[in-house]
């Protein structure tokens, strides 16, 4: 008999929501807007996403907008690639559509109507595993082709260290790697350690200047470790794929209050009424150690879940 649980709930300060447990894990979905994956945590234990309970407002406000805003509000969010102001920052403010589907629930968001496109965010967890899957849709609902890829970002909470694997190809002579920087970004950052292996960044309260970097992903995961707990994140990067950012499949960004782990699908073109989708999975783990710097180190926690 299935252990899943689905009940309607209400947040006190982010409305009406979806709650889904299994007994191991469980979620918040925001369908007042969004939708919002708000809260992941293993049962009984803290937030592993960070929440904006404030909903400060994220940019200026683009007159193509009529006024409305996009906000921040925090947890696991659908976006669209490139980042393209004002585009990217449609507001997300609108009542959210959910149906049920096989062991979850699928959120449909309001139409962006100045962009064309519809974003659907379907979450099904395992019968009796810390596993969830979630996948991240995009529908062109507009008249004429879009060039995108869909974007999947979750906004951790602070005080949290992350875990990035280095590609490994053997590749002899040639290059196996490449890293993208933001404008912001400086490569002797004190929250980041550049590993041969490994790639490790520390989200620090007290530094509020932001760091992003992208990689082009091969082993397809990355880990956060905060609050007695690791979150793990499985994506399937496609070898040579087409990809924004100078062939991201992977970037990740902080600030002074938060940490993002994105996962980007390849650009595409959409046709009216055409979709494209990226699958992630997850999983969520009570583990008191963190891992310093050392590779080794490193390796021999990530070899409990990595196989």
């Amino acid at each position: 008999m299935s252990k899943i649980e689905i009940t309607n709930v209400t947040d006190a300060v982010f409305g009406n929501c979806v709650k889904m447990a299994n007994g191991i894990v469980e979620l918040l979905v925001t369908v007042d807007f969004g939708p919002r994956v708000i809260h992941f945590s293993r049962v009984g234990m803290e937030n592993m996403f960070h929440q904006d309970r404030e909903m400060k407002p994220l940019g200026e406000k683009f007159p193509v907008y009529g006024g409305d805003i996009h906000k921040t509000y925090g947890g696991h969010r659908v976006w669209i690639s490139p980042e393209i102001m004002p585009r990217c920052y449609h507001p997300d403010n609108k009542p959210v559509a959910a149906r049920p589907v096989a062991n979850g629930m699928e959120f449909t968001a309001a139409v962006e109507e100045k962009n064309g496109i519809q974003k659907v965010l379907t979450v099904m967890l395992s019968d009796d595993s810390p596993g969830v899957t979630v996948i991240n849709t995009v529908k062109n609902v507009g008249n004429w082709d879009i060039e995108l890829a869909v974007w999947c970002l979750s906004v951790m909470a602070p005080g949290g260290k992350e875990v990035v694997p280095m590609p490994a190809v053997k590749s002899g002579l040639t290059h196996n790697r490449s890293i993208s920087l933001w404008e912001y970004t400086e490569m002797n950052d004190s929250r980041i350690y550049w590993g041969k292996d490994y790639i490790t960044l520390r989200q620090d309260p007290s530094r509020e200047n932001p760091f992003k970097f992208g990689i082009n992903s091969e082993e397809g995961w990355a880990a956060y470790f905060n609050r007695g707990q690791v979150f793990l994140k499985y994506f399937e990067p496609v070898p040579d794929g087409f990809y924004p950012d100078n062939g991201c499949s992977f970037e990740t960004y902080t600030n002074g209050d938060l940490l993002e782990i994105e996962t980007l699908g390849e650009l595409v073109y959409l046709a009216p009424g055409e979709s494209a989708e990226q699958t992630e999975e997850w999983e969520l783990y009570e583990e008191s150690e963190v891992p310093s710097d050392c590779e080794k180190e490193i390796k021999e926690i990530m070899d409990k879940y990595i196989q």
